[in-house]
C-alpha cells in the first residue's frame, strides 16, 4: 500500500523477560482514583471514575531524559499502576475483567498543571495539559504470569531522593477490575490498550534538571530526568 508520506512508527513496550514486545494502542487514564489525591485536587466524594486519554506516542518507554514542555510554569507528576491490556470488549462484567490484563507497568502522568487549572475553570478539555509531548514515561509491562495481579503494593515517588508520593494500591477508591469495566462501558477495549489507574496524594511541582524516581511494589521502577 502506499502512503502520501512514511506512516509512523508503532508505539511499542519491553515485556520484561521476553523478546516479544507489546504493542500500544490507546492510553486511558482515570481520574482522582485515590481519595487522598482527590481531596487535595478539591474533591471529597467518592465520584464514579471519570477518563481522559493521553495519544499513544506521548509515551517514554523505559523513562530516561524528559524535555521540559513548553506553555508551562507549574508541571507535576503523578506515578501510576498502568494496566496493560491482552484481552478486550465492551460491557465486560467486573468478575470477568481481570482476564483481560496481560500485564502491568509503572507510569508517571506529566501534567501541566496551570494549562489545566484553567481549562477545568472554563469547562475546556484537558488535552493540553495532559497529553502533551512525552507526557507519558512508563516502564517495561511485567506479565500477569510472573506478578499476578498486584491489589495491597506500595507506590512512592522521589524527586531528588525525596519522598514526595507514598501510598498503597488499595486505597484506590475503583480497583482495577472495577476501572476496566466501567471504561468498557464506554469504549470497546482491545489488546494493546493501556490504563493509568490514578496517583494517590502528594503531587508537586518539578523544575528542569530534577530526577523523579518511582515505583510500584510488586511491578518494577522508573527514572526520569527533566532536561
Amino acid at each position: 500500500m502506499n502512503h502520501v508520506f512514511p506512516p509512523a512508527a508503532q508505539v511499542v513496550l519491553h515485556v520484561a523477560g521476553r523478546e516479544a514486545l507489546f504493542p500500544v494502542r490507546r492510553v486511558y487514564c482515570v481520574g482522582r482514583n485515590y481519595a487522598d489525591h482527590a481531596a487535595e485536587m478539591g474533591a471529597d466524594t467518592r465520584e464514579p471514575p471519570f477518563f481522559f486519554s493521553k495519544p499513544a506516542d506521548a509515551l517514554v518507554p523505559g523513562g530516561g531524559d524528559v524535555t521540559y514542555p513548553p506553555m508551562t510554569s507549574n508541571l507535576q507528576h503523578e506515578i501510576e499502576l498502568v494496566v496493560a491490556l491482552g484481552k478486550g470488549g465492551s460491557g465486560i462484567p467486573a468478575d470477568q475483567a481481570l482476564e483481560c490484563v496481560f500485564g502491568y507497568a509503572v507510569g508517571f502522568d506529566l501534567t501541566r498543571r496551570d494549562l489545566q487549572s484553567r481549562a477545568k475553570d472554563k469547562g475546556h478539555p484537558w488535552d493540553m495539559g495532559k497529553g502533551f509531548d512525552q507526557s507519558g514515561p512508563i516502564s517495561d509491562v511485567q506479565p500477569v504470569a510472573v506478578v499476578g495481579h498486584p491489589g495491597n503494593g506500595a507506590i512512592w515517588l522521589k524527586v531528588n531522593g525525596e519522598l514526595r508520593q507514598s501510598g498503597k494500591l488499595a486505597q484506590m477508591s475503583w480497583k482495577v477490575a472495577e476501572v476496566i469495566a466501567n471504561l468498557s462501558n464506554y469504549v470497546c477495549l482491545a489488546p494493546g490498550d493501556l490504563i493509568f489507574t490514578g496517583t494517590p496524594a502528594g503531587v508537586s511541582t518539578v523544575v528542569r534538571g530534577d530526577v523523579l524516581e518511582g515505583g510500584v511494589e510488586g511491578v518494577g521502577e522508573l527514572k526520569v530526568r527533566l532536561v
